[in-house]
């Protein structure tokens, strides 16, 4: 009878296996053909609708909000491993992007892959997709470097101390002028501009694809930024179904279990930061020529927003983690502005609304923990641990009452076994 059941299982999940794709690849298109195609020519009105609440330039940098909260679910809801310091590796991925695709060492004339309209310019022209390799690299190294020092730390201690690595490294960046260090490494407040744009490659033989995408190639760049927001997912997703991925889920449950069940504990661990650390690298390059330079603009703010994005789309999993980032990063970015804008004039008011931003989300955040503890959508495990009954009122009042009645009990037999045995000395001595 239910010989037909397990049949069906693993068409169900090559199923879901290619949902995810085909799913992102509608989307990303649809989304492309809208802003590229059917916006220039539809109506004013509409036009001005979505350049105040959904422009694409917005977009784009949630789609890099999206990378980095893969990248630091891997960390926090794959590994459990508390990480505060993430911003440090979007850093430093945005200042290789700096440092390998502009004129900042005009020292040098290095070109390779770079724009061809720059190939007799001096300074690191390095095409942008060599550039995603070497961020990543790069980052990772830096992720094995944060997490050996970590291996014997947990919870609160382990908060610290990559506390202490997201806030070093800005700084370093920040302080990395003539001034400080001798020499120009980052240019301190003055940036690192311009960055050199995308190259296209082949691609450019396409009606409308400019050889190099400039800043006013924005759809052409929300593609790429998809492209790489699909790589971290597709990579995200197959660790998680693989050895190091199951590895990763029971240390979150239970680190004494899986070290006594035989998983190594400094492999995983080290892996899970590298891992993140690479898809904060990716982010980084991508933020880097999305903004068109690199500047010390990073606070311990964007780590705790980042961990906000995870948190509330839910832990462990990945389009909950999507979900979350892309909600979050429009509403801090744009979202609430707009708000704000349109309140202001329908009642007259003028109340500043991005202001008030940490607050709002501290509120939303306390309600979830209230009302949702495993997020918007959770993973599957997630959602049993948090959902698991607890002990109800009346439940806990009579466990505390068996406890004081058993504790009589015992104080009582005590007492007795006192009198008895004083009884008995009294009766000893009165025959002696």
């Amino acid at each position: 009878m239910t010989a037909s059941t397990p049949s069906l299982k693993p068409g169900r999940r090559q199923l879901s296996a290619f949902g995810w794709p085909i799913g992102l690849t509608i989307a990303v298109v649809l989304i492309f053909v809208f802003y590229r195609y059917w916006l220039p020519d539809s109506v004013d009105s509409i036009q001005k609708l979505v350049a105040d609440w959904f422009p694409l330039a917005i977009i784009n940098q949630c789609m890099i909000w999206v990378i980095m909260a893969i990248g630091l679910n891997i960390v926090v809801g794959y590994a459990g491993l508390l990480d505060l310091g993430y911003v440090a590796f979007w850093a430093i991925g945005t200042y290789m992007g700096a440092w390998l695709m502009s004129s900042w060492f005009y020292q040098v004339k290095i070109h390779f892959g770079g724009p061809p309209n720059l190939n007799k310019a001096v300074g690191i022209h390095v095409s942008f997709w060599l550039v995603l390799i070497a961020g990543g690299a790069f980052c990772a190294l830096w992720g094995v470097i944060i997490g050996a020092p970590t291996l014997r730390l947990r919870s609160d201690y382990l908060a610290i101390v990559t506390l202490g690595f997201g806030e070093i490294i800005p700084q370093v960046f920040q302080n990395g002028d003539k001034d400080h260090l001798g020499f120009a490494l980052t240019n301190g407040q003055q940036s690192i501009v311009p960055i050199d744009g995308i190259g296209t490659g082949p691609f450019s033989n396409l009606k409308g694809v400019n050889p190099t995408l400039g800043v006013f190639d924005l759809p052409y760049r929300f593609v790429v930024f998809a492209l790489v927001a699909a790589f971290c997912v597709f990579v995200s997703l197959r660790i998680r179904r693989g050895r190091l991925g199951r590895a990763w889920l029971a240390i979150r449950e239970d680190e004494l279990a899986a070290s006594m069940m035989g998983v190594s504990l400094v492999k995983a661990k080290l892996s899970a930061y590298a891992v993140g650390a690479v898809f904060g690298g990716l982010g980084g390059v991508c933020y880097a020529v999305a903004v068109g330079g690199a500047s010390p603009n990073f606070s311990f703010a964007n780590s705790i927003t980042i961990l906000m994005m995870v948190v509330l789309g839910g832990m462990g999993n990945v389009y909950g983690v999507i979900i979350g980032a892309l909600i979050v990063s429009w509403v801090n970015l744009n979202g609430l502005s707009q708000f704000g804008d349109w309140y202001n004039t329908q009642f007259n008011s003028n109340v500043d609304f991005p202001s008030y931003n940490f607050l709002i989300f501290g509120v939303i955040l306390v309600l979830m923990m209230l009302f949702r503890r495993e997020g918007l959508l959770p993973e599957s495990r997630t959602r049993l641990i948090m959902r698991e009954p607890a002990r109800t009122e009346v439940e806990a009042v009579g466990a505390d009452l068996e406890g004081i009645d058993a504790d009589i009990e015992i104080a009582e037999e005590t007492e007795d076994e006192l009198v008895s045995s004083e009884t008995t000395k009294r009766a000893d001595g009165g025959e002696s």
